[in-house]
């Protein structure tokens, strides 16, 4: 029994029915209290994303239209979901998932007092919404999930979808062979970061059993390490 486990029996609130891929792998980073509230800062974010985090982000916001029903699959350092959840504006509403109680937390904290933002303890896999949604996003999500749960992921999200919205995907992709941060990548995924690889060698529409009722749009930036993909369903 490892002492994650022992902390979950132990009646820890932060490790109760968290996924153990999740207490196995990323405690340090998103379990673990004292860790993820160091780690929420703007600055962490844009180290990690090597400078490119405004660019990731703002494809993400310039997606999101006033008055739209808007589902972010889980929670984000920095300030990304206040402003997305002020995006939808008073007439829209922000749903923001996760699993984990410390990012549930620290979410709730960042969107107290926004009438049209919820916060919501759930696996992006299962989470049903009340009304479909316009728009759902996992921004940099996939790449920290086991192979099965990309795929169960991604179905669920398409699936709910309304008639006509998008799914947006923004996350990890292959690097071109000229980008030398592919070498420090491969070597950051071998230590802490095991599912991100697949990422690499597989694209997000082929993890859709549906795939094909969406329309798919795909770029990249930063010399292929990142994606940035929208699925748009078909009316």
């Amino acid at each position: 029994m490892t002492t994650l486990n022992t902390r979950a029996s132990a009646g820890d609130p932060y490790y109760q029915d968290v996924p153990d891929y999740m207490t196995e792998v990323y405690d340090w980073a998103y379990v673990n209290p004292r860790k993820a509230r160091m780690l929420d800062h703007k600055l962490v974010v844009r180290t990690l994303l090597f400078g490119n985090d405004q660019r990731l982000m703002r494809a993400y916001l310039d997606e999101i239209r006033p008055g739209e029903r808007v589902w972010q699959v889980a929670h984000v350092y920095g300030d990304l979901v206040q402003r997305a959840a002020a995006r939808v504006g008073a007439d829209g509403r922000f749903t923001l998932t996760d699993v984990t109680p410390i990012q549930v937390e620290l979410a709730g904290g960042k969107l107290a007092g926004v009438p049209q933002a919820e916060v919501v303890r759930a696996d992006a896999a299962c989470f049903q919404a009340d009304q479909r949604p316009d728009l759902v996003c996992s921004f940099f999500l996939l790449h920290e999930v086991p192979e099965g749960m990309k795929s169960a992921i991604v179905d669920n999200m398409l699936a709910q979808v309304a008639p006509g919205g998008r799914a947006m995907f923004v996350d990890y992709h292959c690097p071109r062979p000229w980008q030398p941060i592919g070498w420090l990548l491969k070597w950051v995924n071998r230590v802490l970061e095991p599912f991100a690889e697949a990422l690499w060698n597989k694209e997000i529409a082929a993890y859709a059993r549906e795939a094909e009722r969406f329309d798919w749009r795909k770029r990249t930036v930063f010399g292929g390490v990142y994606q940035i993909v929208v699925a748009q369903r078909r009316d």
